[in-house]
Parts: C-alpha cells; structure tokens; sequence
C-alpha cells in the first residue's frame, strides 16, 4: 500500500500548490495582506477533496494507486507487476 500513499500524496501536494498559486495570481501576490492568508487556507480545500477523489480511486481502480482508471486499463498497474 506505500504506493498508493505516495500517489495521493503526490496528487494532493501538486493540487494544493496548483491552487495556492493560481489564488495567489489572482490576487495580485500580495504576501503581507490578510487576504494572502486567505488564498491559503482557500487552496486546501482542492487538496482536501483530491484526498477523497484518491480514496475513492484505490476502490474503484487499481488499490495501488490514486487513479480512477479500470484496474485493467492503468498503466502503472501492470508495470508494477
């Protein structure tokens, strides 16, 4: 099961920062204001959902990773052999 772990954990940090930084775009890349935190704290909440979207996936797909893919149609479960 590691493999699975490192695949949403993968997934989740790259969802996070995808979002913190396109928040943080939009806002202007005002670091010091309070609305910075805000953008912060917004950006989670991808990340938290990506964290179920995964769970979701190691019973609908293959248990060794993320992906919502048929457990016959992922690639990555058949080169794990």
């Amino acid at each position: 099961m590691p493999r699975f772990f490192l695949d949403l954990i993968e997934r989740t940090i790259a969802t996070y920062a995808t979002a913190f930084l396109g928040l943080l775009l939009a806002d202007g890349f005002d670091l010091t204001s309070l609305s910075a935190l805000k953008v912060a704290a917004i950006a989670a909440l991808p990340a938290a959902l990506t964290v179920l979207k995964g769970a979701i996936g190691s019973w609908i797909g293959s248990p060794r990773t993320a992906a919502w893919l048929p457990a016959d149609k992922d690639p990555s479960a058949s080169a794990a052999g």
